[in-house]
């Protein structure tokens, strides 16, 4: 079967180059092909079912600031395609968005169905194909056209586009080609953490710092105690900007939490030294100055070899350094990760040098280009990396429509 574009992946980025580019010239004959029986399946299931569209940060190089992998390169794409032009294309189709207290932006619906929705819809108005259960098996090039073969057949076409997130076996094809892949490694996950600090007070988060020494990261924002460890906002950035360091540690390394944070050793010892004096008589395990769950503040406290009955008059000067390492430098051994929820982001895949920015086509093979998630560019949680998605899609897209 032969067409003038394939593409190649039924996911986000598949689908939104697959509209843009039937947008832009009707006339192109394109068909997307998709390996599994159902299509936008990470749309689906992203942000608990409801679809974690984009971020609420429309200035291009701040959004770019997002990506511990692709920051630079994006900087420009998201000059000509950004946030704000993802909210006006779901807009204009019916789906309007709205922004959540931390920036991320999900539509109105709650409804991960509502953008899965618009794209079937869009396709079906534009006369685009979509062929399911047929994953590539080759790829090869000839001189004016590429040849796919794949479960459901073979399939000719001036125009590739690969959209295959991380697919290992696309990966493995396109590094038998000559393309460099940078080894995969997991971004976004959880630490497993069993300490007796933390034991019995999953469900509370707090504003901390958290730093890993060994592999030189650090990172501010809440963290959450789980029944397995340590996750939320502050932690996932650390396995995000950390995602090959601590694989490299085998995910065995001691993180630092600040749970007094912004404030350092010296001012903690100051803000206990006023707790003692204003309230001497008071049990340093009931006080409830410190912006820090109950339960937590008395867990470190205890840690601390400090007595529930203890008063602040009565603590030692040795008690008092301890609780101020508690709370300022609590030291936790991290064995193993989990995956965030449903969040499986992997750091890693096509090197960037050997992709040009300004239409994301290969610098190796003319003809071929990629979007999303098969190329080393990964983001924190929030949005950001279907945010990726999409303006790789839209500049692919546009450059496919426009090439001779």
């Amino acid at each position: 079967m032969t067409y003038d574009v394939i593409i190649a992946g039924g996911g986000a980025a598949g689908f939104f180059a697959a509209i843009q580019i039937a947008q832009q010239d009707p006339s192109l004959h394109l068909v997307i092909l998709e390996k599994g029986k159902d299509v936008l399946n990470k749309v689906r299931i992203s942000g608990g079912g409801r679809c974690n569209v984009t971020h609420a940060e429309f200035i291009p190089n701040e959004l770019a600031r997002n990506y511990p992998r692709g920051e630079r390169e994006l900087r420009g794409p998201f000059h000509t395609f950004c946030s704000g032009d993802t909210v006006d294309f779901f807009e204009k189709r019916g789906v309007p968005l709205k922004t959540e207290e931390d920036g991320r932006m999900f539509p109105v619906s709650d409804s991960s169905e509502s953008i899965i929705n618009c794209f079937r819809e869009e396709c079906r108005k534009l006369g685009i194909e979509v062929i399911t259960n047929c994953g590539v098996n080759q790829v090869l090039e000839f001189e004016k056209y590429w040849e796919l073969d794949t479960a459901g057949g073979t399939f000719r076409s001036r125009k590739l586009l690969l959209a295959t997130g991380s697919s290992q076996k696309v990966w493995r094809m396109l590094s038998k080609m000559g393309i460099t892949i940078v080894d995969p490694v997991p971004s976004l996950f959880t630490f497993n953490i069993k300490d007796p600090r933390i034991q019995g007070l999953m469900g509370l988060s707090s504003f901390a710092g958290v730093r890993i020494p060994e592999a030189a990261i650090e990172a501010e924002g809440p963290v959450l105690i789980t029944h397995w460890g340590l996750s939320g906002p502050a932690i996932l950035r650390l396995s995000a900007w950390g995602a090959r360091a601590l694989n490299a540690l085998n995910y065995h390394f001691k993180i630092h939490v600040n749970w007094m944070y912004p404030e350092n050793r010296e001012s903690c010892l100051e803000l206990l030294r006023e707790e003692m004096e204003a309230n001497p008589k008071r049990t340093v395990f009931r006080s409830k100055t410190f912006d820090l769950p109950k339960r937590l503040w008395q867990s470190l406290v205890e840690a601390s070899g400090i007595d529930r009955s203890l008063k602040w008059a009565d603590l030692s000067r040795k008690q008092m350094n301890r609780l101020v390492d508690e709370l300022t430098d609590c030291v936790m051994d991290v064995h193993g990760k989990s995956t965030f929820k449903e969040e499986f982001v992997t750091a890693g895949g096509i090197d960037l040098k050997e992709v040009d920015f300004k239409t994301f086509e290969s610098r190796k093979f003319s003809g071929l280009y990629f979007a999303g998630e098969i190329l080393n560019i990964d983001a924190i949680t929030g949005g950001f990396n279907f945010q990726n998605a999409w303006t790789g899609a839209y500049i692919a897209a546009k450059a496919i429509a426009q090439a001779p």
